[in-house]
């Protein structure tokens, strides 16, 4: 599978970390995937609701299936989100710009899920448009 191929055929993407704070780059990238026709899901136990979509404490607690995890979370964190993308059969995980943890990397490859690593997502799917 391609970034182009996982742009075009996913639908729902969990976002980890989503702020509601409009000026955290969490919120902007998370309105535009929204505004590009993406169901956007809340993953952040501080949240209750998110771009109008409720949010979710954790990945094990959203009801519905997810496309791809995005990652808006320190790398020191990732390991633990890598293993509920797992659990939760998630077939992608992303991890934007600057989050960068080869050892969960490895595991979610390991694991069979897509990685895409220290890359945003908002500007591949500008640039893929």
């Amino acid at each position: 599978m391609s970034i182009a191929e996982l742009l075009r055929s996913a639908r729902t993407i969990a976002v980890v970390g989503l702020s509601s704070k409009p000026w955290r780059p969490s919120h902007g990238v998370a309105e535009y995937m929204q505004r590009a026709g993406y169901r956007i899901i809340p993953v952040n136990p501080n949240e209750t609701e998110v771009l109008g979509e409720k949010a979710y404490p954790r990945l094990e607690a959203v009801p519905e299936k997810v496309d791809i995890v995005n990652v808006f979370r320190r790398p020191e964190f990732v390991l633990e989100i890598v293993e509920a993308a797992i659990r939760v059969g998630a077939p992608a995980i992303w991890l934007q710009e600057g989050v960068v943890n080869e050892e969960a990397a490895q595991r979610a490859r390991q694991a069979g899920l897509f990685v895409v690593m220290d890359r945003c997502i908002l500007k591949e799917h500008r640039r893929l448009g």
